[in-house]
């Protein structure tokens, strides 16, 4: 899995837990949903997002460039 299908994964599970903690638990969880958008909405423009600091580092992903390379014979 490449970095961006994996920060597009996390980004839509990150919204739907807040809807579901913001429908069950306190409204207030409804910031996190904002927080979610904001950072979504950012990271089109300057493409940095640092959950995919945390991917690359952390869980080892590669981007799909890097993985495009892997491919070539």
């Amino acid at each position: 899995m490449s970095v961006e299908r994996a920060l597009t994964a996390f980004a839509g599970f990150m919204v739907l837990l807040s809807v579901a903690l913001t429908v069950w638990v306190h409204p207030y969880f409804i910031w996190l949903t904002v927080f979610v958008g904001a950072n979504l909405f950012q990271q089109s423009f300057t493409g940095f997002c640092p959950a995919t600091l945390f991917m690359r580092r952390v869980m080892g992903l590669k981007t799909e460039a890097e993985l495009a390379k892997t491919r070539l014979p």
